[in-house]
């Protein structure tokens, strides 16, 4: 293993991190099966990136993607899925439809071709790390995934929102009985969740590019990490995260042939010994 490989896999990981801390958020606590989050991603990364382009502003084309990505989260959380609340089945056809539609609308904005955001003069070029040069963008790509992390877990176990979250995920009968408006707070996590998604697709478009595919790409590994993680656990995510970005980095390089399988085989043998994942607990 080189540091170099290591480098690229924490890296990778933490991008996984943002866009699948937003999916546990939706599927793991909201138990909602949104298979239009890897839409969402792709979403913000065009929209972003084309924003970027023009204004040369990346701030600004992050801050868009966000925005582009939470309002797409609130057209898809109130004008379908309430709809369909309660009903996993339904809802993974819905969501589903939902991606192709977005998928073909982005073909036909911004067809086929594959787009990298430019990357702010201040994160270009390369830095010492371990004593090999590696790219400063990817560290920043780092950086944010573990500012993230820290950020959600303040949030969700130290804080007021966090708390009737949980509260409301075990019981929400008894949480709107205490005069609580739990689904304003439902939603306001939907967004979040859906925002994360589009913030990564700005982050993964300047290294991974963009690409019509790219959605259905990141939504496998957001599933890989969620289910490997656990349903609902911020820190299985980050565990699954890691896990899976090492994996896919060293599967590439070493079995090029066999990278899915070096996910997906360790990941069905911890199922048939852990089927609720490494963190995930009896709903």
């Amino acid at each position: 293993m080189s540091v170099l490989q290591i480098l690229n896999g924490l890296t990778f990981a933490a991008l996984l991190f943002v866009v699948a801390s937003g999916f546990t958020l939706i599927f793991g606590l909201l138990r909602i099966v949104n298979l239009a989050h890897g839409a969402l991603y792709l979403l913000g990364g065009y929209i972003g990136f084309t924003v970027a382009v023009r204004t040369g502003s990346f701030m600004l084309g992050g801050v868009t993607a966000i925005a582009s990505a939470a309002a797409a989260g609130w057209i898809l959380s109130e004008g379908l899925l309430r709809f369909v609340q309660g009903h996993e089945l339904r809802q993974v056809l819905l969501t589903l439809g939902v991606a192709f539609v977005m998928n073909d609308m982005a073909l036909v904005v911004w067809g086929g071709d594959t787009f990298t955001v430019p990357i702010p003069e201040m994160l270009r070029g390369a830095v010492q790390v371990f004593g090999v040069f590696y790219p400063t963008y990817r560290l920043f790509v780092l950086l944010a995934g573990c500012l993230i992390f820290g950020a959600l877990w303040l949030v969700l176990q130290h804080t007021r929102i966090g708390a009737l979250i949980r509260a409301g995920v075990d019981d929400v009968e008894m949480v709107e009985a205490s005069g609580i408006n739990i689904k304003r707070i439902f939603l306001i996590t939907f967004l979040l969740g859906s925002a994360l998604a589009g913030f990564g697709g700005l982050l993964g478009g300047a290294f991974l590019s963009l690409y019509p595919s790219a959605d259905s790409e990141i939504l496998v590994f957001s599933l890989a990490v969620v289910i490997i993680g656990g349903r609902g656990s911020l820190m299985g995510v980050a565990t699954g995260s890691l896990l899976v970005g090492l994996l896919n980095t060293f599967g590439q390089v070493m079995f090029p042939e066999l990278a899915y399988f070096v996910i997906f085989g360790p990941m069905a043998v911890l199922l048939a010994f852990r089927p609720l994942g490494l963190f995930g607990q009896a709903a």
